[in-house]
């Protein structure tokens, strides 16, 4: 007898719901990273290109600088729900990555150490009053998204670190090939992501592997991957819309002093 058409349709559907072998999923999580990955937006092609001004690179030290803040607060969330010591004692080496372990040190300080050398006030950096509001958002629910989805969600959000070697490379070269304001110690802070940010992705994309045990966790996974490469992205739209075209800058936010006619 042969299968109705309703029968046929659902067909498809019910394949595509078969559990990824780990290197599958694997697979689909790089693809989303080489089509999502905010080194696709134009943004960052003028940034690596030198076609920006001081004015415009500071905008952007001072607004990424919040997500740097934050990204502490996000893991100290995150490592909050997770109750196996082992899991506990690897991740809370993200906070130390960012925190550091005394005064002066770590990834936060270093990116001030940055915004210090492209001549911006570090109390107006650290205050934050001078964001962009969609920076904030942005940030924030990048927050609120590893405090309340699955754990597994939350690791999984953390997976565009497997993209950041890579755009580390081409910012690094760019800015230094273009840029007289800035040198490679103002850049420091990308030295030690070179190595941190592929151990920590190594051991994320371990853990979701291991841990994603059906389709439905699989696709979740995804989805996490997708939603974290949409807040990076987001970032960097306003930056475009504020200081590049049709620079918009909404009120309250940080007006650089020296801008291209």
């Amino acid at each position: 007898m042969n299968a109705s058409a309703a029968e046929l349709h659902r067909a498809p559907a019910s394949h595509t719901r078969e559990l990824l072998s780990p290197d599958e999923l694997e697979a689909r999580l790089r693809a989303i990273g080489a089509e999502r990955y905010h080194d696709k937006h134009p943004f960052h092609a003028l940034l690596h290109g030198g076609r920006l001004d001081l004015g415009q690179v500071q905008a952007w030290a001072l607004n990424r600088f919040e997500y740097q803040r934050c990204i502490p607060l996000k893991d100290a969330a995150l490592l909050a729900r997770i109750e196996d010591p082992q899991l506990r004692r690897v991740w809370r080496q993200r906070i130390v990555d960012h925190d550091g372990e005394r005064e002066g040190d770590g990834g936060i300080a270093r990116w001030l150490h940055l915004t210090d050398a492209l001549g911006l006030d570090r109390e107006l950096v650290e205050s934050g009053r001078a964001l962009l509001p969609a920076t904030r958002f942005a940030v924030q629910a990048y927050i609120h998204f590893v405090r309340e989805r699955s754990l597994l969600e939350a690791i999984a959000s953390s997976l565009t670190e497997l993209f950041a070697p890579t755009i580390i490379g081409q910012r690094v070269a760019g800015m230094l090939a273009n840029y007289d304001f800035v040198s490679p110690k103002a850049l420091a802070y990308f030295d030690s992501r070179l190595h941190q940010a592929p151990q920590d992705a190594n051991f994320a994309l371990d853990y979701v592997k291991r841990h994603a045990h059906s389709r439905e966790q699989q696709e979740a996974v995804c989805d996490a991957l997708r939603f974290k490469c949409e807040v990076l992205w987001s970032m960097l739209d306003a930056l475009h819309l504020a200081y590049v075209e049709p620079r918009l800058v909404p009120p309250g936010a940080f007006r650089p002093q020296e801008t291209r006619p």
